[in-house]
């Protein structure tokens, strides 16, 4: 099959690995999978932190069952209409993040920017780890660093 194939989206596990549908954007799908994910995550939010990064590290153990599985069925290596990898991404980046649609917005343009230009370690990984966990892994150190500059970012404006 071919980046351009489609799995049944019927299947829950594809479902999921395609962001409910999100990754079947014609247009930069990783974008519209983190677009999708900014519901999800003004849900997430609402829970105390720990319960937050339980259901993050959850999402990330699950995206590398779901992710794999669809990449295998596909037999397409990180398809691009996979982007459960971007809803983990961009809910890693916004761990703790102070509240209002200013930080959903900033931690949305960090993470994407962070996936799109795959600084090193990113590239590195993005390039050598295979299966699910290489799917997630490069878009989980992409959020990272998102998360690292939101972080310092927040502190600058409270220094002010």
């Amino acid at each position: 099959m071919t980046d351009k194939s489609v799995p049944d989206l019927k299947n829950p596990l594809h479902l999921l690995a395609f962001g409910f549908g999100s990754g079947l954007a014609p247009v930069a799908p990783g974008t519209a999978g983190t677009l999708a994910a900014i519901p999800l995550y003004l849900l997430l939010a609402l829970l105390p932190l720990p319960w937050y990064l339980l259901v993050v590290v959850a999402a990330f153990a699950l995206g590398v069952y779901v992710c794999g599985y669809t990449s295998n069925a596909l037999k397409v290596h990180d398809h691009g209409g996979i982007v459960w990898d971007e809803f983990v991404g961009y809910w890693l980046t916004m761990v703790a993040a102070p509240a209002g649609w200013p930080w959903v917005v900033v931690g949305f343009v960090l993470f994407r920017l962070f996936d799109i230009v795959k600084p090193f370690p990113i590239s590195w990984l993005d390039r050598h780890v295979k299966g699910g966990l290489g799917i997630m892994i490069d878009d989980v150190l992409a959020g990272i660093f998102a998360w690292l500059v939101l972080q310092l970012l927040n502190l600058g404006l409270h220094s002010l």
